[in-house]
């Protein structure tokens, strides 16, 4: 009987082994299978825009205004409000409007996202709503003294 009994403990302590096993395993996986990647649709396209006025009030929000010319959207007027409302100083959120006109089609988009200081120039990440069901990834970059905006766009999928 003790070697039974021996044979059941070992058994045991295999299928344990076998658990903890699957359970390190099934955690370490657990991450990649719930990952979603955004996914870029193929139509993207580069905007170029001019600073038209940026001003503030305060000294911590600021407006800025632009035009320009946005792919498929043809020439696009754009308006943002940064502000800082964590107090980092070197960057923040902002939201905007745009609205656009292309021949006979109109447009209009909801803006928002974050920016940060990167050396001269701010950085930009926006995720826009387009008034025709479209929702666009945008990044790209704002430099005050040559007053451009240039962005990369590309329909979310």
């Amino acid at each position: 009987m003790p070697h039974l009994t021996v044979c059941k403990a070992t058994t045991r302590g295999r299928n344990m082994i076998k658990k903890i096993t699957l359970m390190l395993a099934a955690t370490f996986c657990m991450p990649f299978a719930l990952a979603q990647d955004l996914d870029y649709g193929e139509d993207g396209f580069t905007a170029n825009f001019d600073i038209d006025s940026a001003h503030t009030t305060d000294g911590t929000n600021y407006k800025i205004s632009a035009t320009g010319e946005a792919g498929p959207y043809g020439r696009v007027w754009l308006s943002y409000e940064f502000t800082d409302k964590q107090s980092r100083g070197d960057s923040g959120e902002f939201t905007g409007f745009a609205w656009t006109q292309n021949g006979e089609e109109f447009a209009t988009a909801t803006l928002q996202g974050v920016y940060r200081r990167k050396g001269a120039v701010f950085q930009m990440y926006s995720l826009d709503m387009v008034s025709d069901g479209v929702i666009n990834i945008v990044s790209g970059e704002v430099d005050f003294v040559a007053k451009t905006m240039t962005f990369e766009v590309s329909p979310l999928k």
